[in-house]
């Protein structure tokens, strides 16, 4: 085990809706507790704690990606905090399936306690140690697949085959004392999937007939009606893609849509041309599932980028990472002339992928970057290119009609995703006073067959910043949007230590500022006097005077400037 620094607890404002809800109580004997970390509110950050008689049980352990207002975040993890004290209680952490936004905080878990066991199938295990691995820590680890049942602690789990947008994804039907939690993870009903894996409906229905006291299910397309367009229906787009091509292909998608980059392999195959994969993340989780069978790459396909560069134009294919508009992804800095590829006129780039919410201007920048460079940019809004790997509103009409449960609990989702998914459990007959919607922090009891609120813990989004972890908060992230934003001055006043007159300056310097020098000339006469005022009046403390500072400049930028830049006041006694 290794040892536990303190890790300061600097929160976010609360993230669920209910201020007034205090801290639950104890726990009545026999029920169960959930717990919600994260990804309740919010796509992204998976975390949810079950409790049973002193003992955890954790399902996904995942990260939520910043958006434009995190300036200098890398990631944003759940909060530990509510069971930082409890690690030694913790059976187990399940892994639903490998995607990020499930797995991508285990690493920071498992520094607090690297000796948690892992749960999870035989792929999303093996993303998870090569993550691990960069971090150093080697994880205990157990291997399942459908059909299996664990017993963990209290918690009787068996696992359920589901169709995902990545191979190997489970649901898992926990059984316990107090009642019984089935938990989907990401799903979809894609009756005709690629890798043949179909989400097991004969399963949900026989655990439907044993009882599900609460059902937690994504909620992520739970607005959109309808059924979610198989996978299969996208190969076509591809292959024509592929045909009309004149030049290189560049396709950009998620580094772990296996089932994407094989039907790029396949397209590659069929058309004659040789594929190169680019982006640390893409190389190493397609290694992974072409080393364990899930990706099938054909033979003399793959070649390493430097060889494909040297092949005529019309038989390179790229598969690269960027498909959100990550700045340092590769895309992004092709789209900026930034890269050693450069894309230019005919050549065809391919967004393999959906929007994650907030990152639209993003991604827009790179098509317009790319189309400007004379690209042809093929992407979800003009083709048939990608679907999603969650199950829409007649998929989950479905699931509710077969499972028939007690108690529903939407997961994995915005606010409105998770109100249409308790909808649709209403209009199945479960009765409205049983669909419990709660975002993080709001604690949910499950006792005697009854799903309630008992109380809320103080949850808020820990950032990743650099190497320092739940160290930058929102005082900190605040600053650096008025840096970004709105510029800075700088003020630097010398007095004269013995008389406390001034001896030098004001010295104004500026950054951000269109505005030239001469403007800051006003202000600085009107330092000069409101610093003579405040020394007159007795104010020699040096704190004081940088207050009387940033409210003059502040005063004077805000009304001639209509600007609200950081003021940086410096006094110095010589």
């Amino acid at each position: 085990m290794v040892s536990r620094p303190p890790r300061p607890r600097i929160l976010a404002p609360m993230s669920h809706p209910h201020p007034e809800l205090t801290a639950p109580g104890p726990l009545q004997d026999g029920g169960v507790r959930v717990i919600p970390l994260g990804g309740l509110g919010e796509v992204g950050r998976n975390m949810a704690v079950l409790e049973h008689r002193g003992k955890l049980l954790v399902i996904d352990c995942g990260v939520l990606f910043p958006e434009e207002h995190h300036p200098g975040i890398d990631l944003i993890l759940p909060d530990f905090g509510p069971i930082e004290d409890r690690l030694d209680d913790i059976v187990a952490v399940v892994l639903t399936h490998g995607h990020e936004d499930h797995i991508g905080a285990v690493p920071y878990l498992l520094r607090l306690k690297n000796d948690i066991p892992l749960v999870g199938s035989q792929l999303t295990l093996a993303l998870v140690e090569a993550k691990l691995k960069e971090h150093k820590i080697k994880p205990f680890t157990l291997g399942v697949r459908e059909g299996d049942r664990e017993a963990l602690g209290p918690f009787d789990c068996e696992f359920v085959a589901v169709n995902h947008s990545i191979p190997d994804a489970l649901a898992v039907f926990v059984r316990t004392s107090g009642g019984n939690v089935l938990h989907t993870g990401d799903f979809k009903m894609d009756q005709l999937p690629l890798d043949g894996r179909i989400t097991d409906l004969r399963a949900f229905a026989r655990l439907g007939e044993e009882g599900v006291d609460l059902f937690m299910t994504d909620s992520t397309n739970a607005h959109i009606p309808g059924f979610t367009t198989p996978e299969r229906n996208i190969t076509p787009a591809i292959e024509r893609v592929f045909h009309q091509a004149e030049r290189r292909i560049i396709v950009a998608c998620f580094a772990s849509h296996v089932h994407r980059v094989q039907q790029v392999f396949d397209a590659a195959a069929e058309s004659g041309r040789k594929v190169a994969m680019v982006g640390r993340s893409m190389i190493r989780n397609m290694g992974i599932a072409a080393d364990l069978g899930y990706l099938h790459i054909p033979d003399g396909v793959l070649v390493d980028l430097g060889k494909l560069t040297q092949l005529p134009d019309d038989q390179q294919v790229l598969i690269s990472t960027g498909s959100q508009g990550e700045p340092m992804a590769a895309l992004s800095r092709m789209a900026n002339g930034d890269h050693k590829i450069e894309v230019g006129e005919g050549d065809t780039v391919l967004l393999a992928s959906s929007l994650i919410p907030g990152n639209e201007n993003a991604v827009y920048r790179v098509i317009n970057g790319l189309t400007r460079l004379g690209a042809k940019v093929v992407h979800k809004e003009n083709a048939l290119v990608h679907v999603s790997g969650h199950a829409s509103a007649g998929e989950l009409l479905y699931c509710y009609n077969i499972v028939r449960p007690r108690n529903v609990m939407p997961v994995h989702g915005e606010w409105r995703h998770m109100v249409a998914n308790g909808d649709l459990a209403v209009a199945t007959g479960v009765p409205r006073e049983n669909v419990v919607l709660a975002e993080d922090g709001v604690v949910v009891d499950l006792v005697d067959g009854q799903a309630r609120v008992a109380g809320a813990v103080d949850v808020g989004y820990v950032y990743v910043d650099g190497s320092l972890v739940g160290a930058a908060d929102e005082t900190m992230l605040k600053d650096r949007r008025i840096l970004r934003d709105e510029g800075f001055v700088t003020i630097i006043v010398v007095r004269d230590a013995s008389t406390g007159a001034i001896a030098a300056g004001p010295e104004i310097q500026t950054r951000g500022f269109a505005e030239g020098e001469d403007v800051f000339e006003k202000v600085r006469l009107k330092l000069v006097s409101a610093l003579q005022e405040a020394q007159s009046n007795g104010v020699q403390d040096t704190y004081q005077l940088q207050q009387v500072i940033r409210r003059t400049v502040g005063s004077f930028v805000g009304g001639r400037l209509r600007r609200r830049p950081m003021i940086i006041p410096i006094v110095i006694d010589a």
